[in-house]
């Protein structure tokens, strides 16, 4: 009953907080004769903040229209290329008419990139897509807020989002020969279970795999949220966390781990901080620092957006990834499509390279946690292991802001176009000859960005 007890709640409060909207916008008028009284900043800026803290949040856009190339814009046309239940990859295709700079656009290499499905939308690496566009063909996983999936699309697995993974590879193999993948928190360990189980099949995987400040290994460096994980029994998620989807959403009935419930747990970890932005929120609103309000409002309407997750997917991801570490001790076996069994084996990579960052002040992922892959891809050469630890930058500086765009990005440019280009340089021959090698070599080495 809890959803639908803060379903209720939110209506009734939602018509308050419109009022609120249209208060602060007449006190806050000085050509009205409410904006003329005495205090009429203070007022306004205490409606501006009640508006905020009472109003929905919808799902933000990501609002990339154009992006430099080489020196000259190009416009971008956001589209949704394959639809799934419960995800849509979407490209963000690059238009110009201007040949020399079309040429280029043709020569790049394409990119998945895969964003987390653990409350918060893809929007959430606006920075990261918009600065990949640069020099990169780019597609990102936009996951759907399962209250609004029908029932009769059936109940959404961890090894639903593995395929689903497989399946954006193959598109974009298909269009481009190949691909490389970029996977941000929580998909690094989907993503090294899909490119594991199409290595071990005899697929061809992608060229590069970066995985970026996730938990690989969550015993190493736990943080806050590893240590809920642990220190709850599963039944405990399943009982506290886990709610049906109330009447008035599409995906009614649908178990689901709230997005609201997601949010009072990001909002907890550091509650302090929240309360001060807001009061710096409202001080900057009666001083009239408009440009100071407007990134609170940028900020918070990506913050304060989230989404439901399938009670079956978030369970599982629980159980496997942060209980029984089933990755670190080669146990994780996955269901194929036609029902047998799947184990996954990172050894079996071959011919992915791999870079892996992380934020040095992490409070999400701790120090080690992404680098652990290096432990598991023993199949790979020395020169094609890669790791940065990213100084002074917590979770969110490792893929937005200016660390990404002026630390991590370069490197990540540079190793991506390095693995293209051999690519498209390496006979077919020379390629085979180089897998067979590979697959006999042992222990590596990590090569320090």
């Amino acid at each position: 009953m809890l959803y639908q007890v803060y379903e209720a709640e939110r209506s009734f409060v939602e018509p308050f907080a419109d009022m609120a909207d249209a208060a602060a916008k007449m006190y806050g008028n000085s050509d009205t004769l409410l904006g003329k009284m005495p205090g009429a900043a203070r007022v306004a800026a205490s409606f501006a903040l009640f508006h905020r803290l009472g109003k929905d949040y919808e799902k933000p856009e990501f609002d990339i229209h154009k992006v430099p190339v080489d020196g000259v814009e190009v416009a971008i046309d956001e589209r949704v290329e394959l639809k799934r239940p419960f995800c849509q990859l979407k490209r963000f295709k690059r238009l110009t008419d201007d040949l020399k700079t079309l040429e280029t656009l043709k020569h790049q290499p394409a990119v998945l990139l895969v964003a987390p499905l653990s409350g918060h939308h893809a929007t959430l690496l606006r920075d990261t897509v918009r600065t990949l566009l640069q020099d990169h063909r780019v597609y990102v996983t936009d996951w759907e807020n399962a209250r609004i999936v029908p029932l009769s699309e059936g109940v959404f697995h961890l090894d639903d989002y593995i395929h689903y993974i497989e399946q954006f590879i193959r598109h974009i193999q298909g269009k481009y020969g190949n691909c490389h993948v970029i996977s941000v928190c929580q998909p690094t360990v989907p993503v090294l279970a899909a490119i594991s189980l199409m290595a071990s099949r005899g697929e061809t995987t992608p060229l590069t795999m970066t995985m970026m400040g996730g938990p690989i290994d969550a015993r190493r460096s736990p943080t806050t949220v590893d240590n809920l994980a642990t220190t709850h029994s599963f039944q405990w998620f399943e009982n506290n966390l886990i709610y049906q989807v109330p009447a008035k959403f599409p995906g009614a009935g649908r178990r689901v781990y709230p997005g609201f419930l997601q949010h009072a747990g990001f909002v907890a970890m550091n509650p302090g901080r929240h309360a001060t932005s807001h009061w710096d929120y409202f001080r900057d609103l009666v001083k009239g620092d408009e440009a100071n309000a407007d990134a609170h409002r940028a900020f918070y309407d990506e913050y304060n957006a989230v989404l439901d997750m399938d009670a079956a997917y978030y369970l599982e991801t629980i159980k496997t990834v942060f209980q029984d570490f089933s990755l670190i001790k080669g146990t994780w076996d996955v269901k194929a499509a036609d029902g047998s069994l799947e184990r996954v084996r990172p050894q079996d990579i071959t011919d992915t390279a791999l870079f892996t960052i992380e934020g040095e002040l992490d409070d999400i992922s701790g120090s080690g946690q992404t680098e652990v892959a290096h432990d598991l891809c023993t199949g790979l050469t020395e020169r094609t292991h890669n790791h940065f630890e990213v100084p002074g930058a917590g979770h969110y500086g490792i893929f937005a802001g200016h660390r990404w765009r002026e630390m991590v990005y370069p490197r990540v440019k540079a190793f991506i176009a390095e693995h293209a280009l051999e690519n498209a340089n390496m006979p077919k021959a020379h390629a085979a000859h180089s897998a067979r090698a590979v697959s006999q070599v042992g222990a590596r080495s990590v090569k320090r960005a």
